[in-house]
């Protein structure tokens, strides 16, 4: 494909996946102003992301810490480009994390906090932080439990290089719609809550591609998608 071809592509994938964000809204008689849309780049080649940029995309979310590190070195001449880390964090991968994210959307544990936090003061730098909740309480999954989203919270607050933003989550599929929805809406209870206690929470990332809609009538103001955008993972 040629590199005039790959933009086309791209181009037409992100304007059905904002077609189809407004017509969430809409349909929840929501702004569609207030969905940002990540675009989820893992295992994707620079030229794909290079192809969004050039379409307006500027919000890309990374799963492993070297490819994220790798990407970030290779594209830094791209200044406004937003790195998400959305990956399960290792604590020896904390200062690569730091060093090429501006946003962490994973952090569950007070240490890894800690830990970015201090490679963040070495860096110079301040990290947008996002809480990962295992809203479904599931074994599979990365997150800390909802009950504890008040404590690690407080924590993050009083790290002087993190700054609290929200809460994200990636629930268990659910062949029983009703369970997940459950989900969502306790998330944005647990979000209005935190909304109410720190003046710097804007952002509850809920929702991809098979859940978009009920994530966006439940609150979500920032949705990942992947494979919509880009083709099937490499």
């Amino acid at each position: 494909m040629s590199e005039k071809e790959l933009i086309n592509t791209i181009a037409n994938s992100l304007s059905t996946a904002h077609d189809n964000i407004q017509m969430a809204a809409q349909k929840a008689e929501k702004s569609a102003t207030n969905v940002k849309l990540m675009a989820v780049s893992k295992t994707k080649p620079l030229s794909n992301i290079i192809a969004a940029y050039e379409c307006g995309q500027r919000i890309f979310g990374e799963n492993y810490a070297q490819e994220l590190n790798e990407k970030y070195k290779a594209l830094a001449h791209l200044k406004d480009i937003k790195w998400h880390y959305i990956g399960p964090i290792q604590s020896n991968k904390t200062q690569i994390v730091a060093e090429a994210a501006n946003w962490v959307d994973s952090v569950d544990r007070e240490k890894i906090a800690i830990r970015l936090n201090n490679h963040a003061q070495q860096l110079e730098k301040n990290l947008n932080i996002l809480i990962q909740v295992n809203i479904s309480n599931s074994d599979k999954k990365s997150g800390v439990l909802i009950t504890k989203v008040e404590e690690l919270a407080d924590v993050i607050n009083n790290l002087p290089h993190l700054t609290l933003k929200g809460l994200m989550a990636i629930p268990d599929q659910h062949d029983d719609k009703q369970q997940l929805k459950n989900e969502f809406i306790q998330m944005h209870t647990c979000f209005m809550q935190l909304q109410h206690q720190y003046p710097t929470v804007d952002t509850l990332s809920l929702g991809m591609s098979g859940d978009m809609d009920l994530a966006i009538a439940s609150g979500s103001t920032m949705v990942r998608i992947g494979t919509a955008i880009f083709g099937s993972r490499n």
